[in-house]
């Protein structure tokens, strides 16, 4: 091979390592959705991904959720192999074997679901964190399953439920498969709240459909960060199924908040510390001493 050649071959190599350096970097400018002001990417990770202008909370993904939240190394994810089954050999534009694969690639993982063990302000408890990036965090079989597991391991250990919601609602591919989960959850919740341990919901942007119809709102304690979209049906279908125009902002966390439908809006820079607070208050294994006594 020529000095040429070796020249042309090392411009290629270059260019291929600056092309996967640039899709490996996050983008040095990002424009807000909220106030649409173009700052310094590296400002918004910064600030827990909310913009420093407007508080506009950015959508993050799950395990940048338990990284934020989780203290450091603490977290162990279980039932991470679980995998959807297609019953109904579901086919749109595309088969659903196919979009879970998409996703898988997309993801890294093969539901929209990660469920595991961690500690916050160094108290254990089981966690449960939907990704929205896997098929709008959508409600499949496999995604019920692990938190039904969720909530039997806090029984069996005494702990508390944390499930950080984002969600389009349940998984159409799966048909009624996907509708039994907000039943199986709720039955399952329902024992939880037998055992007198606490469950504490966190909704985030979007939590909607089958999802904020079931275990998302049968929090102990129902938290949301700020100007999340919350609700069952968009505000689209509302309209045109009642026929008349609906108030301003009605789906968003400060409005729920305000008619008495969720208990509190944190923003995020401030959720570790306020998770922390209210698991170390109602900590089981530091009640049921006093309880005893």
């Amino acid at each position: 091979m020529g000095f040429a050649d070796f020249l042309k071959n090392l411009k290629k190599d270059e260019s291929k390592s600056s092309q996967q350096k640039d899709k490996d970097t996050p983008n040095h400018w990002t424009k807000c959705p909220g106030c649409a002001a173009l700052m310094y990417y590296k400002e918004v990770l910064s600030q827990s991904q909310v913009c420093p202008k407007c508080n506009y909370h950015f959508r993050i993904s799950a395990n940048d959720r338990i990284a934020m939240l989780c203290d450091e190394d603490s977290f162990i994810e279980y039932d991470k192999n679980l995998r959807p089954i297609d019953p109904l050999n579901f086919v749109d534009k595309e088969s659903y074997q196919q979009r879970i694969k998409k996703n898988e690639t997309k993801t890294g993982r093969p539901s929209s679901v990660i469920s595991g063990e961690g500690s916050i302000q160094h108290v254990s408890l089981q966690i449960v964190v939907f990704d929205f990036a896997f098929m709008g965090g959508s409600l499949g079989s496999v995604e019920g399953e692990k938190i039904v597991r969720a909530i039997n391991r806090a029984i069996k250990k005494r702990q508390a439920l944390l499930i950080i919601s984002t969600s389009g609602g349940a998984r159409m591919q799966e048909s009624t498969y996907s509708l039994m989960q907000m039943a199986k959850t709720s039955a399952a919740l329902n024992r939880l709240s037998q055992a007198k341990l606490p469950f504490i919901s966190l909704l985030t942007d979007p939590t909607f459909g089958g999802v904020s119809a079931s275990f998302a709102f049968l929090g102990d304690l129902i938290i949301a960060e700020p100007g999340a979209m919350i609700g069952f049906a968009g505000a689209r279908v509302i309209k045109q199924t009642i026929g008349t125009d609906l108030p301003k902002g009605f789906q968003t966390s400060e409005f729920l908040l305000e008619h008495g439908l969720i208990d509190m809006v944190i923003d995020r820079k401030n959720l570790r510390k306020t998770l922390g607070d209210l698991i170390k208050m109602l900590n089981p294994n530091e009640i049921q001493p006093i309880l005893d006594h």
